[in-house]
C-alpha cells in the first residue's frame, strides 16, 4: 500500500451532507464528494490486510484496494478504469449501494472501515468531469443479435458487455424511459437522473438500441406495476427477430396488506406513489400525481422503500410522517466478531430519517379506519412479540395482548418489499419459476443464466429475486458473458 501505517495515522473521513432543512426544499442530490486530499487520506487507511474481504463482499469483486492505493497516489485515471474493469456503472453504486464491501474490511473489525464507497464516487465523478468515460465501440461485429428485455442496471450492464465485443443488442423497457426501477423507483435526491441519461448516451454510441414504451409478452397481469407501454412486442416475435434473449426486469410485484380498509382512499404501494414524483421532476405534467401534502403520512415498511417514501413526503410538506416496521427493532452496533465479514443487522439511520419520521417497531397493522367517506382516516395497530416455536425451532409473531392503539394516517404507503418479477412475461415466455416465482436458472456449472427455454437467458431481479442494484450489474454482466459463449462458443468477457 502506499502509506503502510495509514490505517494508524487517519480517521474515517465521511461524505458530508446539506443540512436536512435546506435539502428538503429541493429535489436535487445533496451528498458532497470528497476533496481530492480527503479520497487520498480515505485511499491511505486501507490495510495492507494481506486477505481484501472487501473484494468478496463487493457482489462484483471490485479491486478496492488497487484503486485505494491508487487514489492516495493520485493516480485517477488508473484508478477509475480499475473501477470500470469490474462495474459498468460506478456512479449508480457510488450513490446507491449500502457498501457490504464496507462491511467486510478487515480495518472495520476494530476501527471505523475504510470508506469504500466514498472514494468509488469520488473517482467515477472525477473520470467523468475530466472526460475520461467514451465509447468503447466494438472493433468488428459479430452479426449475432441479441435482446435484453429490462433496462434497468441488470439490461445495461449486459447490453454495454454484448455491444463492446460486437453483438447487435436492442434493450426493450415498458415504461417511456430507460434505467428500469433506477429511474422511476429511486428517488431524484438520491440518485439524480443525468447520470443514466449519459450512460444511455455513451451505450447508444457503442451501438446498443434502445426502446422503450414496449411491453415484452402478451399483457401485464399483476397489480401495482407501472406501465407506460404504448406497444408490445410478442416473446415468439422476440424470438425470431434475435439470436439470444435475456430477461433482466425487476422484482416489481409489490407485498401486499389485505386487511380491513384496503381499498379504502389514500392507501397505495410505494411504487404507486415514488414513480410520480420522479416523472413530474423529469417535467411531466401530471394529473393524478399522489402528494403528502399537509398529509399525515404512515409508512409500513423499514428498509429502503419505506426510507424513499419518507424523504419524499417530507419534500411535499406533510403534516407527520410515521414509519413502522414489523420486525423488531434491530441493535444500535453489531456484534462483530460473530457476523464480520458478512452484512451486519443494525440499526440504521439513513439521511431521509434525519428529516423528520416518527418510528417504530415490532407493529402489525390489523385495519385501516375509514372516515365515513371512503377516505382513510387512521390505522388500527398493534405491538407484537416475536418467540420462538418449540415444535418447529422457528421464531413466529404473536400480537401482544392490549397493545392496541391508532396513528392518524390520511396517506398510507405500502414498502414492504417486492415478491416476484412480473409472472405474466415468464409465462409468456414458458420459462419455468422457482419456488418464490423467479425465472429459474443456474449460476453454477455449465449453462450458466439460461432458463428452460433455448435461447432465453435471465439475470438481475428475474433471476434471484429482489436485490441490489449492484447485484443487478453483477449478474448482467455474468449473463452476458454466458451468452457470448453460447453465440460464439467462446468469449473474451470477464466471469
Amino acid at each position: 500500500m502506499g502509506k503502510v501505517t495509514g490505517f494508524m495515522e487517519f480517521e474515517r473521513q465521511e461524505e458530508q451532507y446539506e443540512a436536512p432543512q435546506a435539502r428538503v426544499k429541493h429535489y436535487k442530490e445533496f451528498v458532497l464528494t470528497l476533496t481530492d486530499e480527503q479520497a487520498k487520506v480515505q485511499g491511505a487507511r486501507c490495510m495492507d490486510c494481506g486477505i481484501p474481504f472487501c473484494n468478496n463482499g463487493c457482489p462484483v469483486n471490485n479491486i478496492i484496494p488497487d484503486f485505494n492505493d491508487l487514489v492516495f497516489k493520485q493516480d485517477w485515471q488508473n484508478a477509475l478504469n480499475t473501477l470500470h474493469s469490474t462495474n459498468n456503472f460506478p456512479e449508480f453504486t457510488g450513490r446507491i449501494c449500502p457498501a457490504p464491501c464496507e462491511a467486510a474490511c478487515t480495518l472495520g473489525i476494530h476501527e471505523a472501515p475504510v470508506g469504500i464507497k466514498s472514494i468509488e464516487h469520488a473517482i467515477i465523478d472525477k473520470g467523468w468531469s475530466n472526460g475520461w468515460v467514451v465509447p468503447q465501440p466494438a472493433a468488428a461485429k459479430t452479426g449475432k443479435k441479441v435482446a435484453v428485455v429490462g433496462s434497468g442496471p441488470a439490461g445495461m450492464a449486459a447490453a454495454q458487455q454484448l455491444a463492446r465485443v460486437g453483438h447487435d443488442v436492442t434493450v426493450f423497457e415498458k415504461n417511456d424511459r430507460i434505467g428500469g426501477l433506477l429511474r422511476y423507483g429511486i428517488p431524484d435526491f438520491k440518485m439524480e437522473k443525468s447520470h443514466i441519461d449519459r450512460r444511455v448516451k455513451q451505450m447508444e454510441a457503442e451501438g446498443v438500441t434502445f426502446k422503450t414504451s414496449v411491453f415484452v409478452g402478451e399483457k401485464l397481469v399483476e397489480g401495482g406495476i407501472a406501465n407506460l407501454a404504448k406497444e408490445s412486442i410478442s416473446p415468439k416475435e422476440l424470438m425470431k427477430q434475435f439470436d439470444a434473449v435475456i430477461l433482466t426486469g425487476g422484482s416489481e410485484v409489490p407485498r401486499d396488506l389485505p386487511v380491513p380498509g384496503r381499498e379504502l382512499n389514500g392507501v397505495h404501494f410505494a411504487m404507486e406513489f415514488l414513480p410520480l414524483q420522479n416523472r413530474v421532476n423529469a417535467g411531466d405534467k401530471l394529473k393524478d400525481q399522489i402528494l403528502a401534502t399537509k398529509k399525515n403520512v404512515l409508512v409500513i415498511g423499514g428498509g429502503d422503500t419505506g426510507s424513499d417514501c419518507v424523504g419524499t413526503s417530507n419534500r411535499h410538506g406533510a403534516k407527520q410522517v410515521v414509519q413502522i416496521e414489523l420486525m423488531p427493532q434491530p441493535p444500535e452496533h453489531e456484534n462483530k466478531p460473530l457476523v464480520w465479514p458478512y452484512w451486519p443487522m443494525k440499526m440504521r439511520t439513513s439521511s431521509s430519517h434525519e428529516e423528520g419520521v416518527q418510528r417504530d417497531f415490532a407493529v402489525t397493522t390489523k385495519k385501516f379506519i375509514d372516515d365515513g367517506k371512503g377516505n382513510v382516516k387512521a390505522a388500527l395497530c398493534a405491538k407484537v412479540e416475536w418467540v420462538k416455536d418449540e415444535a418447529t425451532g422457528q421464531m413466529k409473531m404473536q400480537e401482544v395482548a392490549g397493545s392496541e392503539f391508532e396513528i392518524a394516517a390520511d396517506l398510507v404507503l405500502f414498502a414492504m418489499g417486492f415478491t416476484n418479477p412480473a409472472k405474466s412475461v415468464l409465462e409468456a415466455f414458458g420459462v419455468e419459476k422457482d419456488n418464490r416465482g423467479n425465472a429459474k436458472a443456474t449460476t453454477d456449472g455449465e449453462g450458466c443464466y439460461r432458463t428452460n427455454v433455448d435461447k432465453v437467458f435471465a439475470a438481475g431481479d428475474m433471476r434471484r429475486g429482489q436485490s441490489l442494484v449492484v447485484w443487478a450489474i453483477r449478474e448482467g454482466r455474468q449473463a452476458a458473458r454466458e451468452v457470448d459463449q453460447y453465440l460464439m462458443g467462446a468469449t473474451v468477457l470477464p466471469r
